[in-house]
C-alpha cells in the first residue's frame, strides 16, 4: 500500500521528482519574524540580509540650544566644586563673582525681552495716535500730490517752497505724471524761507485738470543763477497701518502712498 503525502495530497509517481517541502522555522527565526513585523527589533534572522539592512534610526543629530541656561550653570558650579583641591579650595569671592555675573546676563536677558514688548506696545499706541490724522493733510518731502474732482478742497494742491536766501520772484511749475507742463505762475519770495505754494487745479486756459497725480516744480534766481528749489507737497491721509517696531505706523496717502510718521514735515488742518 502506497502512502500519501500529507502535504499535497497526492500520490508519488515513480521516477519523478519529489517536491521539496520547506523545513519548518526554527524557534529563533520565527520569534524574529513575529518581532521585525510588530517592529519590536529590525533583525531578520538572516545574517546577510541584516547586514545589508539601513539603519532606521537617523544618524543625523537633532540640533541642540547652544545658550547656557540657568541649570546648565548650576550644574558646572557643582562639577567645579566637586573637583576642587580640597587642599586648596574655592575661593568664597570667587564663586560669588562668578554667580554675579551669570545672575548679570540672566537680568540682560530678560530685559531684552521686556523691551521687544515695550516696542510692541509702544507701536500700537502710536498706531492709535496717528489714527486722528485720518482725515487731515500732512506735509511730506516730496514735490508730488495727488488732486481729486471730489470737492473743491481736494481739487487744491498746496505745498511749500524751500528757499535759502530771499529771493524776490520764485516761478513755480505744475507737471504731471509724464512731465509736461500744465501751468506755470510766479509767486513772492521776499521773505525767504518756506514760503507756502498753492495750485487750484486749474490749467492755463482755466480749465480744470482731471484727477491724478501733479507735481510742484520751483526755480529761482541765487547769486545771479537759477536754481531748482526743494519743494513739499500736502497729502491727504486715508488710514493708518500699524507697522512694526523698526518702522513704527505708516500713514497712507490718497494717490501718493505711505509714509512713515517720523518722516512728516507738517500737519494742516484741511
Amino acid at each position: 500500500m502506497s502512502l500519501i503525502n500529507p502535504l499535497n495530497n497526492t500520490q508519488p509517481v515513480a521516477g519523478a521528482s519529489q517536491p521539496v517541502v520547506p523545513a519548518p522555522q526554527t524557534t529563533s527565526t520565527a520569534q524574529a519574524a513575529r518581532t521585525e513585523s510588530s517592529g519590536q527589533t529590525t533583525t531578520t534572522g538572516n545574517p546577510f540580509l541584516d547586514a545589508i539592512r539601513l539603519p532606521e534610526d537617523s544618524l543625523i543629530p537633532e540640533a541642540n540650544n547652544q545658550e547656557l541656561t540657568q541649570e546648565d550653570f548650576f550644574s558646572l558650579l557643582s562639577q567645579q566644586l566637586s573637583m576642587q583641591d580640597p587642599f586648596k579650595p574655592v575661593d568664597n569671592d570667587k564663586m560669588i563673582a562668578q554667580m554675579a555675573s551669570f545672575s548679570t546676563v540672566d537680568g540682560i536677558n530678560n530685559l531684552n525681552d521686556e523691551i521687544i514688548n515695550l516696542n510692541a506696545v509702544m507701536t500700537s499706541s502710536q498706531a492709535l495716535q496717528a489714527s486722528g490724522l485720518v482725515g487731515q493733510k500732512v506735509l511730506i518731502p516730496s514735490d508730488t500730490g495727488f488732486i481729486t474732482d471730489i470737492s473743491d478742497v481736494d481739487r487744491e494742491l498746496r505745498g511749500v517752497v524751500s528757499t535759502p536766501e530771499a529771493i524776490k520772484e520764485i516761478t513755480v511749475r505744475i507737471e504731471d505724471e509724464k512731465g509736461q507742463l500744465i501751468k506755470r505762475f510766479i509767486i513772492d519770495g521776499s521773505e525767504g524761507g518756506n514760503v507756502d505754494v498753492s495750485w487750484d487745479g486749474l490749467g492755463t486756459n482755466g480749465e480744470p485738470a482731471s484727477s491724478g497725480i501733479y507735481s510742484i516744480k520751483a526755480s529761482g534766481r541765487i547769486e545771479g543763477k537759477s536754481e531748482e528749489l526743494a519743494v513739499s507737497a500736502y497729502a491727504h491721509v486715508t488710514s493708518v497701518s500699524l507697522g512694526n517696531a523698526s518702522t513704527g505706523a505708516i500713514l497712507n496717502l490718497r494717490g501718493v502712498g505711505g509714509i512713515k510718521i517720523g518722516d512728516v514735515l507738517a500737519v494742516s488742518e484741511s
